[in-house]
């Protein structure tokens, strides 16, 4: 670069720099707090302040994927190519199946709406009561419908009223294992003859979301029952243990006629981002990385745990990195406030489980900031008739 052209190079940032300052108003921004805009983080949580709301890994992303993202940016001038057919590549080659069956998308949500809208035009999405259900929402706004099983008193799904429940007006199954909110893991065996029947009778999806925080990952997956032909989706991610949430890169495991389905809903490779494939490639295989980040998340499960039954609470057994407590007769809804008070933010009231407040696994400080909080914030808030 010349000198010239390096001084009118430098003009021209100090000129829009000054124009962002004196005449441009962020959206969002225009009733903030004087300096707020100067003081708040463009990223993660306030200092102080103990994001438990979202299902992270704050320990992420590994210094493997760091170093891969900043290789990457410097390419970001040009759409994804040979980063996605080598991540898709390693995706196949792990579950002995090829490229043609996998789906890249921005995170697993975005695969997961493309699959419900393709299926919302042929009949209904059979579901739990309580499930991750944002994506079967979001691809049955224009047409078909959840149709969800009864409350189960333990919140455990029921594979065999579910089974019962497959008819005819039954375009897909979804399963999220763990599930989400509950944390709660199926028994692999009843899970698969369960998938083996159900997929003779219509499309079965299992979302697998956290399937690399379970003690036996490999036992508890679907994807197998993809290679032996059945007719069954799998959606992963790289947002969970692989701590790239804010990175957006997940998968849908299938057979190709299904993904070639599923594909015409997308928006294709090109929708990726350069350094979130790169990150993804650079985690797929770092098992030092996941080993320290799954030994982070049990170790906040334990204090968690301990920290409700020193409060006379309990939660349900988890096999993820968030828990559902069970605050008896306190409203999750004040629970939360409660606890944004002191700094804590974790998760509402979902749909009309009214007593279940749901916490993620933070860093080990951030936890602590929760267990320390629970006191105060349960006495603040007062008991209702459940």
């Amino acid at each position: 670069m010349s000198n010239g052209s390096a001084i009118n190079r430098r003009m021209f940032l100090a000129g829009s720099s000054a124009a962002i300052g004196s005449s441009m108003v962020l959206p969002g921004l225009a009733a903030a707090a004087p300096g707020a805009m100067a003081s708040a983080p463009a990223y993660g949580p306030l200092p102080g302040v103990a994001k438990l709301n979202a299902n992270e890994n704050p320990y992420g992303p590994s210094p493997a994927a760091l170093k891969a993202m900043d290789a990457a940016m410097r390419k970001g001038a040009y759409y994804v190519n040979a980063s996605v057919t080598r991540l898709k590549a390693m995706i196949a080659e792990r579950h002995g199946l090829t490229p043609d069956h996998i789906l890249l998308s921005s995170g697993s949500s975005g695969g997961l709406t493309y699959l419900a809208q393709a299926v919302s035009g042929s009949g209904k999405i059979l579901g739990p009561d309580l499930f991750w259900d944002t994506t079967a929402r979001m691809g049955t706004r224009q047409q078909g419908e959840i149709k969800r099983l009864p409350k189960a008193s333990d919140l455990a799904i029921n594979l065999a009223a579910m089974e019962d429940a497959i008819s005819d007006d039954v375009a897909m199954v979804q399963i999220t294992n763990p599930n989400n909110p509950t944390g709660m893991v199926l028994a692999p065996d009843e899970l698969t003859m369960f998938t083996k029947r159900a997929s003779k009778k219509t499309l079965v999806l299992l979302d697998e979301a956290y399937n690399e925080l379970t003690d036996d990952p490999e036992a508890n997956s679907m994807v197998p029952l993809v290679k032996q032909g059945y007719n069954v989706v799998v959606a992963r991610t790289f947002s969970k243990i692989y701590g790239l949430a804010g990175m957006r890169v997940g998968y849908l495991i299938a057979a190709p006629e299904t993904i070639d389905m599923i594909s015409q809903y997308a928006l294709g490779d090109y929708s990726l981002n350069q350094a979130g494939v790169a990150a993804a490639v650079a985690s797929y295989d770092d098992e030092p990385f996941l080993a320290y980040a799954k030994a982070k998340v049990v170790e906040a499960r334990g204090l968690i745990s301990d920290g409700l039954a020193a409060n006379g609470l309990s939660a349900l057994p988890s096999s993820t990195n968030f828990m559902f407590v069970d605050l008896g007769k306190r409203s999750a809804e004040d629970f939360r406030a409660a606890m944004a008070q002191r700094n804590v933010l974790i998760r509402g009231i979902y749909r009309d489980y009214t007593q279940w407040s749901r916490v993620s696994m933070g860093e080990i400080k951030d936890v602590r900031q929760y267990v320390a909080a629970l006191p105060s914030a349960l006495d603040a808030i007062p008991e209702v008739a459940v």
